[in-house]
């Protein structure tokens, strides 16, 4: 009886053994997982799906990642193996990646090190890791990066050391190569660069310290050729020797190159002269300059001059190629009437003063849009503009101006106003006098009003603001910054798409945004609270001070409430101009110059003559196209100190996603937003707390004890059950 039962052991061994061998070479060709997260963020996007499946020529991705890195790195490793594996099960054929061994270790073989060579041709670099070996902190060198090859196109992520945001990355760089591919192919003008180059500097190069400078245009005209080479032969390059002072001084401000003048150097044998060194791009009437010398001051060193790196040469000439032919979608600024510039604000820096310039906002915007900086008072709206932001206007806008704004938001372009109540204005002791806080009218809060949504003239303080720690000096501890709230919980809805996942924002100076009701047609247009502040919240209307040694929440309860910080406007909206005329262009100084540079004959002052039939149609739209308002009634979450490079902050998140809502791409927003972080704790009173935190420690403990009380009481129960039976 022994013997026949031993072979059926093994053979349900053996079977078993073979079984799980199967599945496992099954598991090497069937891949699939399933994802349990909340956000599912270890699962493909619809965008990233759309990305890739869209794919014309093949899209190679080559990974230069070192091997047996320590955690959290290795972990960051197998996760953009796991997601690459999801791209190619969405892609098909035309996409397929590569991992490339660039381990240090010497017995790798030569394959490590043409592998390594391979990444420092594509620019990948290793990077400075932290290592605990032996219980010693040790530093190490290791290849954390991939480029993306589509066509003759490059991206590069060169430092890969995270997991969150990866996809995101990852998507916009391929849907990024995709658009371009497609936009050079349609492409029929040339990009034309001309480099502007004196050989008259030559002499000079040695006494200013740049012995390279007579090899620069020979470099320059290298890096241009192999930039051809990658993007389909668009540019047409051309060198030219300016010497002239009269010509220099000519392009010098028709392009605003840097023109260098010197003297005679009799012991060097150097003759008076005047030169430039710059790269003037151009294409259908927009021209960009790269300059290829640069004149920085240093205190008590005082001018020193640099030549530009012709390797970091062709991604400024790419970068800006990409703008010029409008790979990614434009977006409309409005850059008069007092708005933040783009960028940062040089001639505040020069002055030592606090910038008003818009450096990382521009950044993160600039890389998924092509921005068109719209100055009003000179030129309209372009036609076909998916959205215009205007941000922070402290300078009043006219009724014609009012109404190119009105009449674009009829013809189908989003808005989004982000408005200060308050414009801070400096006092008389200069840095150390107190600032005042005069009230902003423009006239584009009629519009506003008129269209649904109104922003009070005050500031919302809450008790639920940032806290900033106070030095030793002080006397240390916290002090709260009671206009600065932190908005989490009800006062953020995550109902809208783009909305979700935005668990925690942080802002600054911030006024009340009230729905208005009756202004529109209510069955047309909806209108979505965004953001609000917490039950805990005062406002600040007279006397504007914002001193956090002066500010203290009211003495009571009842002076304390909700107040609405964000809309959304969507629908078929009402022009405010309906029924009315057309407002006129007032006459400025454009006009009149205009009128003065007018060559030939002068029109007389005699009226016009009345044409017999000719008619003049309405030239008002009363009803828009389909169109979003977004109205934030805080411009300061624009400004640098509150956000990040990286856009991986909610406040950065929340700012792009509300673009892309505007812009239509609401799947752009979804993956950018579901890899957040933030999870602030939720606030309970006291009595939650010790309740939760009883169960905790005791709670637990009993349900141990009760399910092991029966599943003592149930075997009892078949042990008597089993002896009956048996008897």
């Amino acid at each position: 009886m022994g013997k026949p039962f031993l072979k059926e052991y093994y053979l349900k061994f053996i079977l078993y053994a073979v079984v799980t061998v199967l599945l496992n070479v099954a598991g090497l060709s069937l891949f699939f997982r399933f994802d349990l997260t909340a956000n599912r963020i270890y699962s493909l996007s619809d965008a990233s799906k759309q990305a890739v499946s869209t794919l014309s020529e093949p899209l190679n991705i080559k990974v230069f990642f070192s091997k047996n890195l320590p955690a959290p790195h290795n972990n960051t490793e197998r996760y953009l193996r796991d997601l690459l594996t999801e791209y190619a099960a969405q892609a098909g054929q035309y996409f397929n990646f590569t991992f490339y061994n660039v381990s240090q270790e010497t017995d790798m073989g030569d394959n490590a090190d043409q592998n390594r060579e391979m990444a420092r041709d594509y620019g990948i670099s290793p990077v400075q890791i932290r290592v605990m070996e032996n219980d010693e902190l040790k530093f190490k060198n290791a290849y954390m990066g991939l480029v993306i090859l589509h066509g003759d196109l490059i991206e590069k992520i060169p430092a890969i050391t995270a997991t969150d945001g990866l996809e995101y990355e990852l998507t916009c760089a391929i849907r990024k190569l995709n658009n371009k591919v497609s936009a050079l192919l349609r492409q029929t003008d040339k990009i034309n660069i001309t480099m502007y180059l004196s050989s008259g500097l030559n002499a000079l190069a040695p006494l200013i310290g740049l012995d390279e400078l007579p090899h620069l245009g020979d470099e320059v005209a290298g890096t241009v050729e192999k930039l051809n080479r990658k993007n389909l032969g668009i540019f047409q390059f051309e060198s030219k020797d300016i010497s002239d002072p009269d010509e220099l001084e000519k392009l010098a401000k028709k392009y605003h190159l840097m023109a260098m003048h010197w003297p005679d150097v009799p012991e060097k044998n150097i003759k008076a002269g005047a030169g430039t060194a710059s790269l003037v791009v151009e294409y259908k009437g927009k021209t960009r300059t790269l300059p290829l010398i640069t004149a920085v001051e240093i205190p008590i060193i005082g001018t020193t001059y640099q030549m530009t790196d012709p390797r970091g040469l062709g991604e400024e000439i790419t970068a800006v190629m990409e703008k010029l032919i409008g790979i990614n979608k434009d977006i409309g600024y409005l850059s008069d009437h007092g708005c933040p510039t783009l960028g940062p604000d040089r001639m505040a820096m020069m002055q030592g003063r606090a910038g008003n310039g818009l450096a990382i906002f521009d950044q993160l915007v600039g890389s998924r849009y092509n921005i068109k900086q719209i100055p009003l008072k000179d030129e309209g709206i372009p036609q076909g503009l998916n959205c215009l932001v205007i941000a922070k206007p402290t300078q009043h806008f006219s009724d014609y101006e009012l109404f190119q704004i009105d009449q674009a938001l009829m013809k189908g372009t989003n808005i989004a106003v982000f408005a200060d109540a308050f414009e801070e204005q400096q006092g008389r002791g200069g840095m150390m006098g107190m600032p005042s806080f005069a009230p902003i009218d423009t006239g584009l809060e009629k519009l506003l009003a008129h269209y649904g949504v109104e922003i009070q003239k005050a500031y919302v303080l809450d008790k639920n603001a940032y806290t900033q720690p106070l030095p030793q000096s002080q006397g240390g501890g916290e002090q709260i910054i009671y206009f600065a709230p932190v908005l989490k919980d009800d006062a953020i809805n995550n109902d809208p798409v783009f909305m979700k996942n935005i668990k925690g924002l942080v802002v600054m100076q911030i006024s009340p945004v009230k729905y208005v009701k009756g202004g529109q047609d209510e069955a047309k247009v909806s209108a979505v609270r965004l953001l609000s502040s917490s039950d805990q919240a005062w406002l600040m209307e007279d006397n504007i001070n914002l001193n956090p040694m002066f500010l203290s929440p009211p003495p009571t309860n009842n002076d304390l409430s909700t107040y609405d910080l964000a809309y959304l406007l969507e629908g078929q909206f009402t022009s405010y101009f309906k029924g009315k005329p057309v407002p006129e262009k007032e006459a400025g100084e454009t006009d009149t110059q205009d009128k003065d540079n007018v060559e030939g004959p002068q029109p007389s002052g005699a009226p016009s003559q009345n044409i017999q039939g000719l008619e003049a149609g309405n030239r008002v739209i009363e009803t828009s196209a389909p169109a979003k308002i977004f109205v934030l009634g805080c411009a300061q979450v624009l400004h640098d100190n509150m956000l990040d490079e990286q856009g991986r902050t909610t406040n950065a998140t929340f700012l792009l996603n509300a673009l892309d809502h505007l812009n239509g791409d609401d799947g752009t927003a979804l993956l950018r937003s579901k890899q957040q972080t933030l999870n602030p704790i939720a606030q309970t009173d006291p009595l939650t707390k010790d309740i939760i935190k009883g169960f905790n420690t005791i709670g637990l403990s009993v349900l141990v004890f009760l399910f092991g009380l029966g599943v003592w009481f149930f075997r009892s129960m078949k042990k008597k059950k089993i002896a009956h039976m048996f008897g």
